[in-house]
């Protein structure tokens, strides 16, 4: 491998900067002592709004840099109660972190101005502390009979919930009470809440039933760097909000120095630099490239573990939950077999639909170290490392160089879910978590080459890469008419939107005026995509809403069925048991009704190859929807299991919402989408054991083939009956899909007519 070195801290300058830290904190221990002094000679003299905020008691112990003498009887003041042990041993850790000593600045710049940009490399502790702070700033600042909360929103459900959890026990509260979190189809908060960690998306539903989101004081959006798609819209909308509340105080947090944009975008707000704690990183590039990087990453952490002399942990970055498993098993079974003369390594994975307990597994100490054989664990985990969360211990990091990322092409209105390059900026990231506690080496599976001519500068914003259905409906929601001049920071493609308004007036949710309709403000309210919940919200009248609530869950997280290389003939004779004759939907629903009736039991998933923890999430998911239903008056209801219209109707459901998602069995033995004319096939993981003449399909998949995955049977006089505005044969593209519909419209009309209708 070729090596380059990059030093991250020059030695003098460290020097100065602990000298001028040193210096301020005494500065700060002779202030503190003043003004002690100062308030037991006059209790009535006035006091400025930054040192107001020492008053209560655990800010006092924040602006010490070592535990008072009297600790022990400090109380806290959301419980009540004296400090924890706990408390006080996180106190000491939490005083080291970097942005600790830049309090009174942030304080400052936050109580003179409305909106502010704060730059921290990843591990200086912006996320959990600055936040704590904001809950000074508003609680001290409350008037009476008025309750405002601090908001933290994070790109990804896993760092919300990490992350309130790390902050409830700083704060030393339970998790759920004064701390908590929101994400999609999940709520830990209760009355008592005051700091809410929840993911963007979350915030901005909220702001969709209250525009000025009155409930808070401060709003932090944190990640923005990441430019999700749902920080894009809540950018725009605070920008409206602090025209109409001068109460209101709004943080924009970055992990990298592009924060100007940020800063530009409001009205040039100030910008405050936090420094991380970094060392120095080598970095390792391949010298050719690597064919297959999921083994190489494997080879790679093999090696390390094996050859590394240097103690520390291994964090390898991968796409999505089937390679990262795939990996964890086969790094597994190499180290197996090398026997006891190496050290113990455990493989963790993060990814997003991990349930929280597994997240944790991340922060447990490494296994111990034998003489000669060095202990580690390995994490292996999608991009969310990079910048949400941070893992203390890693010294070696392996970065294939890919993510999985959007893509959208409104031309054939398909939006796919493809591994791409990440870029330079991703890659700095990634390289700079081995430089977090020690000198580290970051290992990149692809060539100094392409790292300099072929990576991007910085992510494309996911506004420029989406299908912006679920973004126009909720912004139609919030009341915002003109999309054209919304203040996007990056305006989205005009043909981009006009796909998305297209979509919306197809499914009737919104009028051919681009008003939202009475049935389209009701599909705002369900955290799914335009399609899901246009096909939930019809599932009521044709008397399935509880098998298409059911179907609705499982399309709502990741693939249930587990094929293993080893078994993969046991596998797919597993989900053959639960194949139905007209596709893949009915076969979620027949997986769904199975988990159930076999009490969720985890041995019954494991021999029938289903992944416990999907079917869990998808089983929540279920009952967040149905309470959603319930709260709109929706009925439950189901078709007599025994009527031969019981699919029938199930299936129409599906016509309802994905009438658009529909491909035609051409002569030549391909399939073609409706209108768009691309030519697919089905994906070999259907359980279909023939090729209907028309299929429904839930995803438009991308590889070297165009496939369709997750098919079922539909008829073409659906078609032509639930959705007769986007099939208006006047308007159709000819070819052989027009004239077979043609042909099917002809025959229903000669029904209608024969039966006098």
């Amino acid at each position: 491998m070729s090596s380059r070195h990059r030093i991250d801290l020059d030695d003098d300058k460290k020097k100065d900067r602990n000298r001028d830290r040193d210096r301020d904190r005494d500065r700060d221990r002779d202030r503190d002592r003043k003004s002690r002094r100062s308030r037991s000679r006059s209790r009535s003299r006035s006091r400025s709004p930054i040192k107001r905020e020492t008053s209560s008691p655990s800010t006092i112990t924040q602006n010490n840099n070592s535990a008072p003498a009297d600790a022990k009887v400090k109380m806290n003041p959301f419980t009540r109660m004296p400090y924890s042990k706990k408390y006080w041993q996180i106190w000491e850790k939490r005083r080291n972190l970097p942005v600790w000593e830049y309090k009174e600045k942030f304080m400052e710049i936050l109580h003179n101005n409305q909106c502010m940009t704060l730059v921290g490399e990843t591990g200086s502790g912006k996320t959990t502390q600055i936040p704590q702070w904001c809950v000074d700033y508003v609680r001290q600042r409350a008037v009476p009979g008025q309750r405002r909360l601090v908001a933290c929103t994070q790109p990804r459900r896993v760092a919300a919930m990490s992350v309130a959890a790390r902050v409830a026990d700083e704060m030393d509260v339970q998790l759920g009470q004064e701390v908590g979190y929101s994400i999609r189809f999940e709520d830990c908060v209760s009355a008592q809440t005051i700091l809410k960690y929840c993911t963007d998306g979350m915030l901005l539903r909220e702001a969709m039933n209250c525009p000025l989101l009155d409930g808070y004081g401060v709003i932090i959006l944190d990640e923005a760097h990441e430019r999700t798609l749902a920080t894009d819209i809540l950018m725009g909308l605070i920008k409206e909000i602090v025209k109409q509340r001068a109460d209101i105080k709004i943080v924009i947090m970055s992990a990298t120095l592009d924060a100007g944009k940020f800063q530009s975008y409001f009205e040039n707000c100030p910008l405050m630099a936090v420094p991380g704690r970094t060392f120095p990183v080598e970095i390792f590039f391949t010298p050719e490239p690597e064919k297959d990087y999921l083994e190489a990453a494997i080879r790679t952490v093999i090696q390390i573990h094996v050859c590394e002399e240097v103690e520390g942990d291994i964090l390898l970055f991968l796409t999505g939950q089937e390679e990262i498993e795939e990996a964890c098993k086969r790094i597994k079974r190499e180290i197996d077999n090398l026997g006891p003369s190496v050290g113990a390594l455990n493989c963790i994975p993060l990814y997003s639909s991990l349930p929280p307990n597994q997240q944790q597994r991340i922060f447990e100490p490494s296994p111990p170290s034998r003489p000669g054989a060095i202990g580690r664990k390995c994490v292996v985990s999608t991009n969310i490392a990079e910048t949400s969360l941070t893992i203390d211990g890693v010294v070696f990091v392996i970065d294939p160089g890919f993510s999985k990322q959007k893509v959208y092409n409104p031309r054939i209105r398909v939006e796919s879910l493809l591994v791409c390059p990440i870029s330079k900026a991703s890659a700095m990231q990634r390289a700079g978590r081995a430089g977090r506690t020690k000198p580290g080496k970051c290992f990149r599976l692809y060539t100094e080459k392409a790292y300099q001519e072929e990576m991007q500068e910085q992510t494309y914003p996911e506004i420029l890469r989406s299908n912006l259905g679920s973004v126009v409906l909720q912004l139609k929601k919030l009341g915002i008419e003109d999309l054209v001049h919304f203040d996007f920071m990056d305006p989205p493609a005009p043909e981009t939107l006009m796909r998305a308004l297209e979509l919306l007036n197809y499914l009737a949710a919104i009028n051919d005026d681009g008003e939202l309709t009475e049935l389209g403000s009701l599909m705002a309210e369900f955290p799914l995509d335009p399609q899901l919940a246009k096909m939930l919200i019809t599932s009521t009248e044709l008397n399935c809403s509880n098998e298409i609530l059911s179907i609705t869950a499982m399309l709502s997280v990741p693939q249930c069925f587990v094929r293993p290389n080893e078994m993969k003939k046991e596998a797919d004779e597993a989900k053959a048991r639960f194949a139905h004759v007209d596709g893949d939907h009915l076969t979620l629903l027949n997986v769904y009704h199975a988990f159930k009736q076999n009490n969720e039991d985890v041995q019954w998933c494991y021999d029938n190859f289903i992944n416990y923890r999907t079917m869990k999430t998808a089983d929540t998911v279920r009952t967040q929807l149905g309470k959603t239903m319930d709260r709109f008056n929706l009925r439950r209801v189901s078709t007599d299991f025994k009527s031969k219209d019981y699919y029938i109707n199930i299936r129409k459901a599906l016509v309802a919402g994905f009438f658009m998602q529909v491909a035609h069995l051409q002569r030549s033995g391909h399939y073609v989408t409706v209108k768009d004319n691309q030519l697919v096939n089905l994906h070999p993981s259907t359980v279909l054991d023939h090729k209907p003449e028309w299929a429904l399909y839930n995803e438009f998949v991308l590889t070297t083939k165009n496939f369709i995955r997750t098919v079922t049977d539909v008829r073409p006089e659906w078609l032509l009956t639930i959705a007769p505005q986007y099939f208006d044969l006047s308007n159709f593209p000819d070819g052989d899909t027009k004239r077979k519909l043609v042909y099917v419209a002809n025959s229903l009309r000669a029904l209608q007519n024969s039966k006098g209708v």
